[in-house]
Formats: C-alpha cells, sequence, structure tokens
C-alpha cells in the first residue's frame, strides 16, 4: 500500500471519518486491480458491497433506520463512546400544526429557500441555514423544527446535553465541535432543543469554568458552519441568551402563544377524529383558552374528548371541556 494512502486512512479512521475510509477503500481497490490483483480486488468489493454499517451503541431499531437514511455512523463521546444526538426517523416527525400567518410564510421562506439552494448559488446567495426559535413553553418550537425536516426530506438530529456536557476541561467544547463536524459530511436538520444552558450569557457572574467555554465554541462553531444541511435551536428564555448569539443566525423567530382564530383552528384539528355536540361552540371554547399554549389547547381538546367516550357519550360536550379546564393549567 502507498504511504500516501496509508497516511489518508489512519487519518480517516483516527477521525472517524466514515466517507473518507469508504473513498480509500476503493481507491484500494482500484489500485489493486491495476496491479493485477484482481482476486483480491473482487473480494475487497465484494466486501464493500455485502457488508453493513454495524452501530452497536444505538440497537437495531435505529441501525435500521440509520441504513434506510442514507446516515453514516452518529458521533459519540471518546470518554465514554456515548451518542452525542438522537437519530429522529422521518416517520416519527411531527408535521401538522397550526402557527401564525406571518410565522408561517418565515418558517415557508426557510423550506423555500433550501429546496432553490442550486439556483440561488449561481448568484452567489445563499439560503438561510441557521435559525433561532424561541417563545413560550409549549407553543412550537420544537415542532417547527421538525416540521422543517419534514418539509425538506432531511432526518433530524437533536443533541444530547445531558452526554455533550462533561465535567472534565474542555471536554464539553470537544463534544460539541465532534457533533458539528458531523454535520458537515451528511445533510441533516440539527436540533439544539433548549438550548438555555450552553447558550446564555457569559457576563453571569456565577457561570465559570465550563459554561463561557462552550458558549464560546458555540459562537465559533456557528461562525464557522458550512454544513449541507441546517442548524436550528430553540429556547424559552431569550432575555438570558448572550448576545453575540442572536447575531450568528440566518433568521431569528418568535413562535407566540396561540391566538384566538389559532387557538379555535386547533381545537377543531384535535376533535376531527371525534363528533362534537351541536350546541358546542368552539369558539366560545377557544375564547376560554386565551393565553395557552398550544401545546395544553391540544392536551385540554384531547382531555374532553376522553371523557365523553370513558362516560359512553357519542359527542364532546361543554361539561366534558368544563372538567377538561378545570383539570388543566396555561402551560
Amino acid at each position: 500500500m502507498k504511504a500516501e494512502i496509508m497516511k489518508r486512512l489512519f487519518k480517516s479512521i483516527f477521525s472517524e471519518d466514515i466517507v473518507s475510509m469508504k473513498k480509500i477503500a476503493h481507491t484500494i481497490i482500484s489500485e489493486e486491480r491495476k496491479l493485477g490483483h484482481h482476486k483480491l480486488a473482487n473480494s475487497l468489493e465484494n466486501i464493500s458491497v455485502t457488508e453493513k454499517p454495524r452501530f452497536s451503541v444505538f440497537g437495531d431499531k435505529v441501525n435500521n433506520a440509520l441504513n434506510g437514511s442514507g446516515v453514516t455512523s452518529l458521533p459519540a463521546s471518546k470518554r465514554n463512546n456515548s451518542p452525542l444526538v438522537t437519530f429522529i426517523p422521518r416517520e416519527q416527525l411531527k408535521h401538522h400544526m397550526v402557527l401564525p400567518t406571518d410565522v408561517e410564510e418565515r418558517l415557508h421562506s426557510i423550506e423555500s429557500e433550501y429546496a432553490a439552494k442550486e439556483r440561488l448559488s449561481k448568484y452567489n446567495l445563499m439560503p438561510k441555514k441557521k435559525i433561532l426559535l424561541h417563545g413560550a413553553p409549549g407553543c412550537g418550537k420544537t415542532l417547527s423544527a421538525e416540521r422543517i425536516a419534514w418539509n425538506l426530506g432531511l432526518p433530524l438530529l437533536k443533541v444530547r446535553f445531558d452526554a455533550l456536557l462533561s465535567s472534565y476541561f474542555g471536554e464539553s467544547a470537544s463534544n460539541l465541535r465532534a457533533v458539528f463536524d458531523y454535520c458537515k459530511r451528511e445533510s441533516v436538520v440539527l436540533l439544539l432543543d433548549e438550548c438555555d444552558f450552553i447558550a446564555k450569557s457569559r457576563i453571569q457572574p456565577q457561570d465559570v469554568g465550563e459554561v463561557p467555554r462552550i458558549v464560546n465554541m458555540l459562537l465559533t462553531l456557528l461562525d464557522e458552519y458550512d454544513a449541507p444541511g441546517l442548524v436550528i435551536a430553540t429556547t424559552n428564555l431569550k432575555v438570558s441568551l448572550d448576545e453575540a448569539l442572536f447575531r450568528r443566525f440566518d433568521d431569528v423567530i418568535e413562535i407566540p402563544v396561540p391566538n384566538e382564530d389559532a387557538r379555535e383552528r386547533l381545537l377543531k384539528m384535535t376533535l376531527s377524529a371525534i363528533p362534537v355536540a351541536p350546541e358546542l361552540s368552539v369558539n366560545n371554547i377557544a375564547k376560554e383558552l386565551e393565553g395557552y399554549s398550544s401545546a395544553n389547547i391540544v392536551l385540554t381538546a384531547q382531555r374532553a374528548a376522553k371523557y365523553s367516550v370513558l362516560e359512553g357519550s357519542k359527542k364532546v360536550k361543554e361539561e366534558h371541556f368544563a372538567r377538561a379546564i378545570s383539570e388543566g393549567s396555561k402551560f
């Protein structure tokens, strides 16, 4: 084996670059065939075709999903080999949602630009790839990220902060870089869900050690981000985020608490599979649920439907909603 190929092979192995390893393998096959070693070349080619990836850390269910998605072995912590991201198959992505018209248009703009990225590149224009979604809990930030991934046909990788954050000096930042380096090789939507902890202000006096370090790393990685997919961050606590973070995103979108029209649409969508009593005014219920998050509006409607089914009623009535509302909360 030539020295240059061996160097490339070792570099790809120890950087865990699966894509480069496969390219080198095919280069080796080609070189062996040129040397007349056809039997060896055929054996190596047979291995490349028949062998399937094994991801023992993630289990068979995830392995099967990965194999069908085109996504290679996921990034893992070098210390204990625990996965740094969670892979969410496309069939598990939630994508039906109700949003205000202006927010819907902004999300659609992100999807349209990404779909037209090749046309935009001809004019030296880049699609929006770094998105920050903020707003109250339960109003659809995570669901918006899943909807974007669904509409673009991209896998969704959700960062596991429990595995990423470490008490060892510099390891959290190193883990975060490993995740972003992985995304340079794969077209995925990377979700930094509820990133408040790693993204909060560097000026808070009680934060020492790893927190400022990982915030600085996140800023650097967002500056350098040039991946084929998108990165979407969500937060409930806009006021506590580092101001420098906002400048790194191509678009910052607030997902608001649903207005009356959105509340009514959510109720109708949730109750679409079960009959509703004619005397029940969905509009009045929507008014009564003012200030509720999208998640709790759906939960309230589901709870009312369950009460109807459990008592043997054929239709959802006002008393079912009255009970559901009395036992619930806005958030």
